[in-house]
């Protein structure tokens, strides 16, 4: 999987502390990557972020709530150790190469393809401290938007879907084709996510309408900023700030 553009860009680590998301935030759960086995250990609460970007999450959910009276943020996903980084994008990998029959431990050209779509998605799990992966910074989070009682918004398409429906303007043209169609209400949902966390400072992934994050190097490339502000937290760093 090739880097990203944002992988040249600097850390400056600043040594903020991850911390646990608080209750006020709505938070999907089980989680599903601990459903299928990823190795988070006992310490490893995927529902923590740095202390800034918490409280970055918690304004975006004040201007939702004050935009759209019963919605609410929803968490997916947050901080996310290596070591589950690395065995999602093998889980993601496998699942496609299962879905268009294409063995995933045989050299090919189709398998060669669906790794690079896989790699548009999912960072590859670099023991590099210059370039980790975004979750494993403690500044990215997934979520999308729910009603006041927990239950998720229709979006268009699943968190972490391999494809162009990921893409946050995928709906845009539908919905200018047909405002009252089902695609139009897809679109209105993914802008007002982008609009509600654009608002406290946060930077979207590209590719994924889910995905969000404030001082990382996806952050610094998006914002022209001239570094980062957190690199990777490790199993042992985020143990030692629980």
């Amino acid at each position: 999987m090739a880097l990203r553009p944002w992988s040249p860009i600097p850390i400056h680590e600043c040594g903020e502390p991850l911390v646990t998301l608080p209750h006020s935030l709505w938070r999907l759960e089980p989680h599903p990557y601990r459903l299928l086995g990823a190795p988070y250990g006992p310490n490893g609460d995927p529902f923590r972020l740095r202390e800034g970007v918490v409280d970055r999450l918690l304004q975006a959910e004040e201007t939702l709530q004050a935009d759209s009276p019963g919605m609410r943020l929803a968490v997916f996903d947050a901080w996310r150790p290596l070591g589950v980084q690395r065995f999602m994008v093998r889980h993601a990998l496998v699942q496609e190469c299962d879905q268009q029959g294409v063995n995933p431990d045989r050299p090919s050209g189709q398998r060669d393809r669906i790794e690079a779509e896989v790699g548009r998605f999912w960072a590859p799990p670099s023991e590099d401290p210059a370039t980790p992966p975004p979750h494993s910074t403690g500044a990215a989070v997934d979520l999308t938007l729910a009603e006041a009682n927990g239950t998720p918004c229709p979006m268009g398409g699943a968190i972490d879907a391999i494809g162009a429906v990921s893409e946050p303007q995928f709906y845009r043209a539908a919905a200018q084709l047909d405002p009252d169609s089902a695609s139009a209400r897809w679109h209105r949902n993914r802008q007002l996510l982008s609009r509600v966390m654009a608002s406290a400072g946060f930077v979207q992934h590209p590719n994924e309408w889910w995905h969000f994050s404030w001082g990382d190097q996806l952050w610094a490339w998006r914002s022209g900023s001239t570094s980062a502000r957190y690199g990777r937290v490790g199993e042992l760093e985020s143990s030692s700030n629980n």
